[in-house]
């Protein structure tokens, strides 16, 4: 619970150090707020304080706020609301966010396989009712691997699959599941250790795939569930079909027993860092254009990108380098537009993109095909 001593002591005592921080916590949260925060707490006792510790821990964040159950993005709405904001093109306290998972919205177009090498979507998912990672209890954590687990455990079809707990993972099952890179490890970021969400590992977590290894679920992580569909080549549609199906029938399961998905009209789908609210959605391609890549040492497809509202990086994650050319491309946005237009914009994006390694691969000039 929150820390009741704090009541002995002038909030100006308290106020963090500030100089130097580069997060938009740091921009937003004055000492007149803090003033006015401080002593509040959520119902499960999350404070100011817990939320923005990963900011203050880490002052070169972009953000430098988690939440701690989904009380959090009201009952701190004025430090998180600009927070939001100016991280999300600044998407306002009036806006409420679009869901859309019609499948018959997204565009039928195959990306061009001798450039797109894979395609997956992955979002995150929290259970009503529950705290989030950062503030979760033991037994709330054990309690959502076993609902989540089970739905799971409910599905058929091409959806049937294995659940393996973390705790009592076999050394057969270890190796399978690091040679399939489907395993996820105690997270030692400075994002999961200063924002309290490597407690008690591996307690409560697991992972979830399907017979065919393209439908895999992490329980446990940073939300309650992380949700992956993928596939080999650029078929995206076929990617997208099987995640909503699979997304479906794991809530209705869920909500049968008592829960649901957290989601609100203002915020869409309510995920532990704000980064990720609206759809929690990661559409991403690995698409190799090594051409397009060389021209300026990287500059021109990070300028396209950015006039196209995607992300590029590396294959292996954040901050990581492209191999042969090989870039990961994905949507920028997450709140404010929809689940369907967030994948087609990545297949028209990339669409793009490849057109333009084509014809760079004839020598021919890209200007006309560059974004204004």
């Amino acid at each position: 619970m929150a820390n009741l001593n704090k009541k002995n002591y002038d909030t100006d005592e308290d106020y963090p150090i500030m100089e130097g921080n580069r997060t938009f916590m740091a921009k937003n949260l004055t000492k007149e707020l803090y003033r006015k925060l401080r002593d509040e707490h959520t119902s499960s006792g999350f404070t100011i304080d817990n939320c923005i510790q990963n900011g203050v821990d880490n002052p070169d964040f972009t953000l430098g706020i988690l939440a701690g159950d989904e009380e959090t993005y009201t009952k701190f709405a004025e430090l998180l609301d600009p927070c939001i904001s100016d991280y999300h093109n600044g998407f306002s306290k009036d806006q409420n966010h679009v869901t859309d998972l019609d499948v018959s919205k997204i565009k039928d177009d195959v990306l061009d396989e001798n450039f797109v090498i894979s395609s997956r979507i992955r979002t995150g998912r929290n259970l009503r009712g529950f705290c989030l990672s950062p503030w979760i209890c033991r037994s709330e954590r054990r309690k959502v691997e076993k609902l989540v687990s089970s739905a799971l455990g409910s599905l058929t079809g091409d959806l049937k699959g294995k659940y393996y707990a973390l705790p009592s993972l076999s050394e057969a099952d270890q190796k399978q599941l690091i040679d399939d890179h489907f395993l996820f490890e105690k997270p030692i970021s400075r994002h999961f250790t200063s924002g309290g969400m490597a407690r008690d590992f591996p307690d409560g977590r697991g992972i979830w795939h399907n017979e065919q290894k393209n439908f895999l679920v992490w329980v446990g992580e940073e939300d309650h569930t992380r949700i992956i569909s993928m596939e080999k080549g650029g078929d995206m549609k076929k990617v997208f079909t099987r995640w909503a199906d699979g997304l479906k029938k794991v809530e209705d399961y869920i909500k049968q027993n008592g829960s649901e998905f957290m989601w609100n009209e203002h915020l869409g789908f309510i995920l532990t860092c704000p980064s990720n609210l609206g759809t929690g959605v990661r559409c991403s391609v690995h698409v190799k254009i090594p051409l397009l890549a060389a021209i300026d040492k990287e500059a021109k497809l990070k300028e396209i990108c950015k006039k196209l509202r995607l992300q590029e990086r590396g294959t292996s994650g954040e901050l990581t380098e492209a191999v042969g050319g090989v870039y990961d491309v994905s949507n920028l946005d997450r709140l404010g537009s929809s689940e369907v237009e967030q994948v087609n914009r990545v297949i028209d994006g990339v669409k793009l993109i490849i057109e333009m390694e084509k014809r760079l691969q004839k020598g021919e000039s890209i200007d006309d095909l560059i974004p204004q």
